[in-house]
């Protein structure tokens, strides 16, 4: 009789932790639906690499050197969101967008048309001089004046409030270095990237910030920009046997599965193209 309530005892036991298991599995799967709610890149291969795309409502870091296609990058992903009908801001901190859409015409986005349509806003925030609305046009087109000074705060400002009332789903800064260089001491550069990234998460949308890339890959030195973003993508350029080889690399991606491996990629006549089953070395 001892060993019989024993056994009970036991199997009592066993389906009370049997039936815990199941809930905390079933708790854990339903929290990672929320967590694997992707945004597609619309850049070829990399995809894949995500498990799908960016996860969503995250700040992305793209860093890269010179050259490496970060400007490719972020207006390819914004291109491909307006061909879902999402709303995607680019703001210019460098290069004024005029250039930066000549220099991507070879891949006939017809990002005037997407202008247009107020599915593409493009914010000249090059040398931190003051963006305007010009309130003739169907859609909101931002220009620059050298008269007068954008202050750090007042772009922060001008973006959060182009967001929301534009309804904005995807933005893309580019880059983030020009905006840090005019902090001279390091406290206030800490600060003003702080409230960048802090902005940006506050907004809701999938973003890409693009920075330069200071070092080689085997010195490089990690920066602040890195631990304040959810994601970090590295577009390296090395040299393999006297050859130029491109390659991507996912550094980190918080809340997903990813790949890490270094995977190379080129320029493709409709954008960047990432080759997700190929190795570099």
């Amino acid at each position: 009789m001892i060993v019989f309530m024993n056994e009970l005892l036991l199997l009592n036991v066993c389906c009370f932790f049997a039936w815990r298991y199941c809930f905390y599995t079933l708790w854990v799967r339903n929290a990672e639906v929320t967590i694997l709610d992707r945004v597609p890149t619309g850049i070829k291969g990399l995809d894949e690499l995500l498990g799908g795309g960016f996860p969503e409502g995250r700040c992305i870091l793209v860093v890269g050197s010179p050259g490496s296609g970060k400007t490719t990058f972020a207006i390819q992903y914004l291109h491909h969101g307006a061909m879902l009908g999402e709303t995607g801001l680019y703001v210019s901190l460098d290069e004024h967008p005029e250039h930066v859409k000549e220099n991507l015409t070879s891949y006939n986005w017809d990002l005037d048309s997407l202008e247009k349509k107020g599915k593409l806003l493009i914010m000249d925030a090059s040398g931190l001089r003051r963006a305007n609305v010009k309130p003739d046009g169907p859609h909101p087109v931002f220009s620059s004046s050298s008269s007068e000074g954008l202050s750090f705060t007042e772009l922060l400002r001008t973006v959060s409030k182009v967001v929301e009332g534009e309804n904005v789903r995807r933005v893309a800064l580019d880059p983030v270095t020009s905006l840090m260089l005019r902090y001279s001491e390091e406290v206030k550069r800490r600060r003003a990237t702080i409230a960048f990234f802090d902005t940006l998460a506050d907004s809701g949308c999938t973003s890409i910030v693009t920075s330069e890339l200071k070092t080689s890959l085997m010195d490089r030195r990690f920066q602040l920009e890195e631990f304040l973003s959810h994601g970090v993508v590295l577009l390296h350029t090395l040299m393999h046997e006297g050859n130029v080889v491109r390659a991507v690399q996912i550094e980190k991606m918080r809340g997903i599965a990813h790949d890490t491996q270094i995977r190379p990629y080129q320029f493709g006549p409709t954008g960047l193209e990432v080759f997700p089953r190929d190795k570099v070395f």
